[in-house]
């Protein structure tokens, strides 16, 4: 069995029903047993409870204080291509965009790596458009020991895989995959990817399956808030979460909780999430899962991010380029999106120490597990 056969017997409207009818009383509940309880996330994702956001937001600062201490780790995005096969509304990328097109040689990959590392960066992010023939697995193999050499922990988000691919990546050093379904709802889901593999929801609702199936530590899930109600997405994903811990329990978990941005081509959010929802998602699923990793990008303002360091985040990106090659020889022509924080990582780093949040730079060597 994998997810996409749980999923199906969900009732998202019904849930939807639930969410918008949930009371100050239930709210105050699931406050009191909020750790994983499927409907306390309903609650504490309802609207109801944008009135408790101060006491979940006290909640969620104690229990990532006593699981992740005063620390969250740095990680950068490397754009190895933006190529892509897909036609999705909301992307830079989106293969009927009139963009510039760049693949990074492995010279190219090379410079990029020095830049990054001369920043202090020892965990890295791989990005590409989805392209099968051009950026598949083939180029992957090229270029991973590469990166493998230069960094202790690689992360990618590339397109789903099978899982004797995945097997292979991990083989070449990958430690972590980030597969977004963007949105758990199929028929938004078809509206905004009208062309290419990405049209396939149950392909890639199935990915954390071939993921954890695979062996690879850690897994990735998220979605682009704005395509549809953000609560109730939200929530789904709280399910394929719950799911996923319990199927998979030996394997780590994140999620990401990226806002829609301007992009070329780009669409205008269908329910508009405000910063005080931001806030209160990302509580709600602290207080649900006190050891899930939660990642926060450069989408956001510089004030938004600051202020959210302690309410729950593990892991953030600062200095970041949305474009191959960007470190090098920026071009915004071939960004993927535009960033709300264009700080430098030293300026991102001293707030981080103002607020007394110890920056991470290197988590783990694969020495200490194997000794």
């Amino acid at each position: 069995m994998t997810y996409s056969t749980v999923f199906s017997q969900l009732a998202p409207d019904a849930l939807s029903m639930k969410l918008y009818s949930t009371t100050a009383k239930e709210v105050e509940l699931a406050l009191r047993n909020p750790s994983g309880n499927i409907d306390s996330l309903l609650a504490l994702l309802s609207p109801a409870a944008m009135a408790y956001i101060e006491p979940m937001a006290q909640q969620a600062a104690q229990l990532t204080r006593q699981r992740f201490g005063a620390n969250i780790g740095l990680f950068l995005p490397l754009y190895l291509s933006n190529l892509c096969a897909n036609e999705c509304d909301y992307c830079g990328f989106s293969m009927s965009n009139k963009v510039k097109r760049k693949t990074l040689t492995q010279e190219e990959l090379a410079a990029e790596i020095a830049i990054i590392k001369q920043r202090g960066f020892d965990s890295i992010l791989l990005v590409s458009g989805e392209h099968e023939t051009k950026v598949g697995m083939g180029y992957f193999e090229s270029m991973l020991p590469i990166v493998n050499s230069a960094f202790n922990y690689v992360a990618m988000e590339v397109q789903p895989l099978d899982t004797h691919q995945y097997q292979r990546l991990g083989q070449l050093g990958v430690d972590a995959v980030m597969v977004y379904q963007e949105t758990y709802r199929p028929h938004t889901y078809a509206k905004h990817h009208t062309r290419g593999k990405k049209q396939d929801f149950i392909y890639r609702l199935d990915t954390p399956d071939r993921l954890a199936k695979a062996g690879i530590d850690k897994i990735g899930l998220g979605v682009l808030l704005g395509l549809d109600d953000w609560r109730l997405d939200a929530l789904l994903m709280g399910f394929h979460l719950d799911y996923l811990e319990k199927t998979y329990w030996r394997n780590r978990y994140s999620i990401s909780l990226p806002r829609l941005r301007p992009c070329t081509g780009g669409i205008t959010p269908k329910v508009e999430l405000t910063d005080a929802g931001l806030v209160q998602m990302i509580c709600a699923f602290r207080l649900f899962n006190p050891q899930l990793e939660i990642s926060l990008s450069t989408r956001e303002l510089p004030s938004l991010r600051d202020n959210l360091l302690p309410l729950g985040i593990t892991h953030m990106s600062a200095g970041s380029s949305t474009q191959p090659g960007g470190y090098m020889t920026p071009d915004s022509q071939l960004d993927q999106f535009e960033i709300s924080d264009s700080r430098s990582v030293e300026q991102v780093v001293t707030q981080m120490k103002l607020r007394g949040i110890n920056p991470v730079w290197k988590d783990w060597e694969m020495g200490w597990v194997k000794g």
